[in-house]
């Protein structure tokens, strides 16, 4: 007897009845670039449809997230050369730029859940994750000045912080910062397994924060290692982090699949900016059905085993989805 595995594809009813993996706007969350004044928009070049934007107009797109079934928004602040210094100074201002952008969105549109992002990157002049001493990335140094900012963004009402430095230890050290300044409840969300990509171009173009000298590549991980992933994601665990996260997601697939089997926490991944910026360029130029391969790789991320995708699609991918039902 022959097999007729099309059988079970013959309809849209029974392709829906067999489907394995589900994409929802429930699974999604917003990054948004935050920057100084009001009514500002300012067109990001290398990412089209994405804007830094001014605290007002970051809360009406928290709002028309929410209102999209969005649960989440991912902050990342645009800081002036201006307020940039070695150590970071800005980032522990309790009135700086990211904390206000926390508090007016948790004011206005309480119901969303807001991630606050920790790395030394957007504040510092040498625009590194981490503090700069003779030229090298100190590890242990930059913990107080990683754990000063969590307890101020915290304080500013952040849901979740998410540090993104990849510094050794520095989700324990979070960990028992927040704890000690009575903010138990707002979880970690770690950059666990972040590689040293050439995906992040759009994003530090976005921020200004590209690194003044050397690259990254001490402290995110080799492209080439999978197993040196597992031993990030598994040590973040055991100090304490409440999900673990990989970033870039499509190149790195196989990395969120062998992770998911490894760990009971959630898996989130980030669909970066060079991931949105080579879609949106295709599409641009007519090489392919830009929504399409938008809804085809969030659901490879998902398949793959990420609970929740950081996406710059988010928008367009909630509204794509609201319109299939």
């Amino acid at each position: 007897m022959m097999q007729r595995p099309r059988r079970n594809r013959r309809t849209a009813a029974l392709r829906s009845l067999m489907q394995e993996t589900t994409l929802l706007p429930t699974n999604l969350i917003l990054p948004i670039f935050v920057a100084d004044g009001r009514r500002v928009k300012t067109p990001i070049g290398s990412m089209p449809g994405q804007f830094r934007l001014s605290i007002d107009h970051c809360v009406e797109l928290g709002r028309e997230a929410c209102d999209l079934g969005i649960p989440a928004v991912a902050l990342f602040p645009v800081v002036s050369d201006a307020k940039k210094d070695p150590r970071a100074t800005e980032s522990a201002n309790p009135e700086g730029l990211l904390q206000r952008a926390i508090a007016e969105l948790k004011a206005k549109v309480p119901e969303l859940c807001v991630i606050s992002d920790v790395a030394m990157d957007p504040y510092s002049s040498e625009g590194h994750d981490g503090l700069v001493v003779d030229g090298q990335i100190v590890n242990d140094e930059t913990l107080p000045i990683l754990a000063e900012m969590a307890v101020n963004q915290a304080r500013a009402g952040a849901d979740l912080i998410a540090p993104s430095d990849m510094m050794d230890g520095r989700v324990k050290f979070l960990r028992q910062a927040l704890d000690r300044a009575g903010f138990t409840d707002v979880g970690i969300l770690s950059y666990a397994a972040k590689y040293a990509s050439a995906l992040y171009g759009p994003f530090r173009e976005a921020l200004d924060s590209a690194p003044k000298s050397g690259d990254k590549k001490t402290y995110q991980m080799d492209p080439a290692n999978r197993r040196e992933a597992l031993r990030e994601v598994l040590l973040d665990c055991a100090e304490g982090a409440d999900i673990v996260m990989v970033k870039p997601a499509l190149a790195y697939l196989d990395i969120i699949a062998a992770i998911r089997q490894r760990v009971n926490v959630p898996v989130a991944a980030y669909q970066v900016s060079g991931e949105y910026a080579m879609i949106k360029a295709a599409a641009a130029n007519g090489w392919l059905d830009g929504e399409r391969a938008m809804l085809e790789t969030l659901l490879s991320i998902r398949r793959a085993g990420a609970d929740m995708i950081l996406s710059y699609f988010a928008l367009d991918a909630a509204r794509a989805l609201a319109g299939e039902r």
